[in-house]
Order: structure tokens, then sequence, then C-alpha cells
């Protein structure tokens, strides 16, 4: 087992370039991919730039602002920005901090990260075929934590 420590302490305090405020670190890279954590203070910014393959933003703290060509959004932690390939994006903050980590795909085709939004499943493993998502059957666990003590004012108890 390997371990690959981000965050706070493990990143760079120079972020990718055309970056303000962003500090980095990265987490894996390899022919497969790679997969990076951006830190953004606030009033931080990524210039708008592209890249010749797709990325997957994705917010886990704070918010921000994100831009795809001539459109620009909000987004808040939870949310998954998928930036096609070529086309130029980037990413900034105001009055408040945000995280996200970063997975660029290699394939300069963008289909198959489409293909999540849009409720296909992605095969994995040599032989494996993609199919058209379906129907899920599961549940959520049961939550069986006293609620004593619990305030749902404070956010979502650890």
């Amino acid at each position: 087992m390997e371990i690959r420590r981000f965050g706070f302490g493990h990143r760079r305090p120079d972020g990718p370039t055309g970056s303000r405020g962003v500090s980095a670190a990265a987490i894996h890279g390899d022919a497969s991919g790679s997969v990076t954590e951006l830190a953004f203070g606030r009033k931080a910014n990524l210039e708008l730039h592209t890249n010749p393959i797709t990325t997957l933003f994705i917010v886990i703290e704070g918010g921000g602002f994100v831009r795809v060509g001539e459109e620009t959004e909000r987004v808040f932690a939870g949310e998954a920005i998928l930036w096609p390939a070529g086309l130029p994006h980037g990413a900034s903050t105001d009055v408040s901090e945000m995280r996200a980590i970063v997975v660029e795909l290699p394939a300069v085709d963008d289909a198959a990260a489409r293909g999540i939004h849009e409720g296909s499943a992605l095969a994995i493993g040599p032989g494996a075929v993609s199919a058209p998502g379906g129907k899920a059957d599961g549940a959520l666990v049961p939550d069986d934590r006293p609620a004593a003590g619990y305030d749902r004012a404070e956010g979502e108890p650890i």
C-alpha cells in the first residue's frame, strides 16, 4: 500500500502556471492521467487556459467560480465541473477559500467523461464493455448514531 499525502503542509506554494493565490499538491500522475489538489485562497485566480485533455474539477471544500469559454458559474463543495478538451477554462475565488481535486483524463475525446453525467456506466478492466446506466438496486445505510446532542444547523455529523 502506498499513501499519498496532500492538503495543508504538502502543497507547493506556487500553483499552476497562470495562477495567483493558488497552491497545489500532485497526488498522482502517469500515462493514465493525473490527480492534483488545488487550494485557492481568498481573491485567488487560475487564469483562463486550454488543455488538450478532458479535466474534472471537483470542489471538495468552500466555493468560488469556474469558467468554461464565455460561461461563468458559482460552484460549491460537492459539485464537479467537466472542462472539455480544447475549451478555455479557469477558476477563481472572491471572499471565500476553495479546495478542489483536479482529475485530468488522457483521452482527447471527452465522451467517456460525459457519459458519467449522462447515466452511462463506465467499464473497468480488460475486455469490459460500457453500458447505459439504469436504475440501481440499493439503499442508504441506516444511521445508527445517537441523535442526542446533534444540531442539524451545525452541518453534517462527523
